[in-house]
């Protein structure tokens, strides 16, 4: 992968809230089809950094550059923009509607008679979703009446069918059951498979490396190291976590 352009690089990162350094000097960069695990402890810095590639957070110094390309985030639309979605763990779905609606929400498709096209968008709906879980045929169902993982689906059914190249992905398979974390793992399988990147937030040490290529662990706001997972054991990944020290070193730095 080393030849391609990086999907993203976020480069000398930092952000501050008053007195507090949330995010002190991080760089980190995802490659197409590849998925890259973020770990830490609460308030390690995570989700301040991904908020900042989302667009919901605007970083106070550093480079954010998709494809190659120095771009600003400065709200959620401009990430979009530059096809990256974030998938959170609330999915941020409308229970009381069925799974078309809530993949159009905000993005209706219209009739040239200025009304909803339900037709079209139950077609489009069900078009990506079998892509993404074939058996999953209940997509009229409200989304309160559906399983996790299927809740899940229609979340990054939405991400992927406008056209995102870079997920960000928050718990994925929390509170998921083993059959529905299978699911949600074949998914990403199937996201990676077609060149999309995904950034995956988690606590589950062996979700990350069942899913990433890459690990990247945060302490106290810093970046501690960058492992791939096939060259690192889940111990000492524990061991950047709580510590704060990269394979090999004697003390945090």
């Amino acid at each position: 992968m080393s030849d391609q352009t990086p999907l993203v690089e976020m480069r000398n990162i930092h952000k501050r809230f008053g007195g507090v350094h949330a995010v002190q000097n991080v760089s980190i960069d995802l490659m197409p089809g590849e998925v890259v695990g973020i770990l830490g402890h609460n308030g390690a810095g995570k989700t301040v950094l991904i908020k900042a590639l989302s667009g919901a957070i605007p970083c106070d110094e550093g480079d954010i550059i998709i494809n190659g390309k120095k771009v600003k985030l400065k709200r959620p639309r401009d990430a979009r923009r530059h096809g990256i979605e974030c998938i959170y763990q609330t999915l941020a779905l409308s229970d009381n509607l069925d799974a078309p609606a809530n993949l159009f929400l905000g993005r209706e498709i219209m009739t040239k008679y200025g009304t909803l096209n339900d037709g079209a968008m139950e077609n489009e709906a069900r078009k990506v979703i079998n892509r993404l879980n074939p058996n999953f045929t209940n997509i009229k169902d409200p989304v309160r009446n559906m399983s996790g993982g299927q809740r899940q689906s229609v979340a990054i059914a939405r991400a992927i069918y406008f056209n995102a190249k870079i997920l960000i992905m928050d718990e994925p398979t929390a509170a998921l059951g083993p059959h529905e974390t299978a699911m949600v793992t074949e998914i990403i399988k199937q996201l990676k498979s077609e060149g999309i990147g995904i950034f995956l937030i988690s606590h589950d040490l062996h979700d990350v490396f069942d899913l990433a290529d890459r690990v990247s662990v945060m302490k106290n706001g810093r970046l501690v190291g960058t492992h791939r997972t096939d060259e690192v054991t889940k111990d000492e990944i524990l061991g950047m976590i709580i510590l704060g020290k990269n394979p090999g070193e004697s003390e945090a730095a």
